[in-house]
């Protein structure tokens, strides 16, 4: 079993899309959603702990190397995928959208045009999954991610499209999307929200570049 965890929120004052660029950690709220991702699999035989190198997602993996007694190892296969809006703002009401300058980059939603290939996002995910795996093989492993490349990894899992309404993802923040093996086959993959009451209490829920 691999629980594949979205990190918690981000402290993000000026709303940017952060992406991959560093010196974003969590916020204080982001530290307990964090805290109560890990007390939710507590007593569960997790014997792997790998995260995203950005820094975001290591601190969310800190609680769970506290709790199972592990070290918190980096994959690059887990990082947030590439952008080219990286470091710009662009929620709604900012005009990115409307910009001529950016139409060109947002000319095919189903690559997409702007950032990093789903099917590459995919590639990779689905790679760092396996490894995860394999390191718990009997065990359970976690694996602290962001949110489009897990919903991109899950798709895949499930041999659903790629492309998709970003307002229609399943991956809140701090949530846990749980792969289930049967020796080397998938047989299920569920999904919970450990910090959705905290979540509740975030001023940005949906996190930018998360």
């Amino acid at each position: 079993m691999v629980h594949v965890l979205r990190h918690g929120e981000v402290y993000n004052p000026d709303k940017v899309l952060y992406g991959r660029l560093p010196g974003y950690h969590l916020s204080e709220l982001g530290v307990q959603m964090a805290k109560a991702a890990a007390e939710y699999l507590g007593g569960r035989d997790v014997t792997h702990v790998v995260a995203s190198p950005l820094e975001r997602a290591q601190q969310t993996a800190a609680p769970f190397a506290a709790a199972f007694g592990s070290e918190v190892g980096a994959d690059e296969r887990l990082i947030e995928s590439a952008n080219w809006f990286e470091g710009k703002r662009v929620s709604v009401g900012d005009g990115a959208l409307r910009d001529p300058r950016n139409w060109w980059v947002l000319r095919n939603p189903r690559t997409p045009s702007w950032g990093e290939p789903y099917t590459q996002i995919a590639a990779r995910m689905r790679r760092a999954l396996l490894a995860a795996r394999d390191a718990a093989r009997g065990h359970e492993a976690v694996c602290v991610s962001h949110q489009l490349p897990i919903e991109i990894l899950r798709r895949a899992m499930q041999r659903r499209r790629l492309w998709h309404d970003p307002r229609r993802r399943q991956c809140g923040l701090a949530s846990l999307t749980t792969f289930h093996f049967a020796g080397d086959r998938l047989v299920d993959v569920s999904y919970a929200e450990p910090a959705a009451h905290l979540v509740a209490m975030s001023a940005a829920p949906s996190a930018k570049g998360a």
